[in-house]
């Protein structure tokens, strides 16, 4: 038995995020369905770091599968490429020991938010950022208020239908708001995230860029522990998962 590694970027625009669903198009059953013809015919499941939502993004999705094919790791991932749609693409395959888990081994990962803030919306990237065409958005601003975000703390005021999981604490280890004309970037890097934690924070940090908020009102918003208090949940496309660290 074999324990397959990839590492996978896809357009996540067509996809009703990675998990399997029924009657959905997904990057699972996509990969998976790949997997069943190299195998011939033989079932082959398919483990994510996490399950990215409808509509996000990955540059650096994780994934392991165990499986018994006898072709080389290279010549898997020259096979799975010739098989998937054009949307998704294997970037690398490599053997690793059994015990390996794409969600249970990871440390952190690293997603960003890109925001597309000028007047006029970029035709090209309207699939990947959020057009936000209501004014220059402060990065400075954005930046002092972020740091209260860093380190451990019960971040279920960023978490969509609270409680999703057993627990709502993580530990934020980076996050910074960068200006990359004509986009502003945030870029949030933890030991694990909520459901829609990132967009959340997005929308609150954009509250402050945009004048809306003081930049002390995002440390009120967190130990408020009151989704209601934050801000708005920032739409699907703009977010990227761009690594995941071992």
């Amino acid at each position: 038995m074999r324990n397959i590694k990839l590492i996978i970027s896809y357009d996540g625009t067509d996809f009703f995020g990675w998990q399997r669903q029924k009657e959905f198009r997904t990057v699972q059953q996509e990969l998976e369905d790949v997997l069943l013809q190299l195998s011939c015919g033989k079932e082959i499941r398919c483990h994510a770091s996490g399950r990215t939502d409808t509509g996000v993004h990955a540059v650096g999705q994780v994934v392991h599968f165990h499986c018994e094919l006898k072709m080389t790791a290279e010549k898997l991932l020259r096979a799975i490429n010739g098989l998937l749609p054009k949307d998704i693409v294997a970037k690398s395959a490599e053997d690793v020991p059994l015990e390996f888990d794409a969600s249970r081994s990871a440390k952190r990962k690293l997603y960003r938010y890109v925001i597309t803030d000028q007047p006029m919306p970029d035709v090209f990237m309207r699939r990947y950022s959020w057009f936000f065409p209501y004014g220059r958005l402060d990065v400075g601003k954005m930046n002092q208020a972020a740091p209260c975000l860093l380190g451990t703390h019960d971040f279920r005021c960023f978490e969509t239908d609270w409680p999703n999981r057993k627990s709502s604490v993580r530990t934020i280890t980076y996050l910074q708001v960068n200006r990359v004309e004509p986009y502003v970037w945030i870029d949030v890097e933890a030991n694990g995230f909520l459901y829609n934690m990132v967009r959340a924070i997005t929308g609150t940090l954009v509250n402050v860029g945009r004048g809306y908020w003081p930049v002390e009102q995002v440390k009120q918003i967190l130990e408020s522990m009151d989704r209601t208090q934050a801000g708005p949940t920032a739409p699907p496309e703009g977010l990227f998962l761009m690594r995941v660290t071992y």
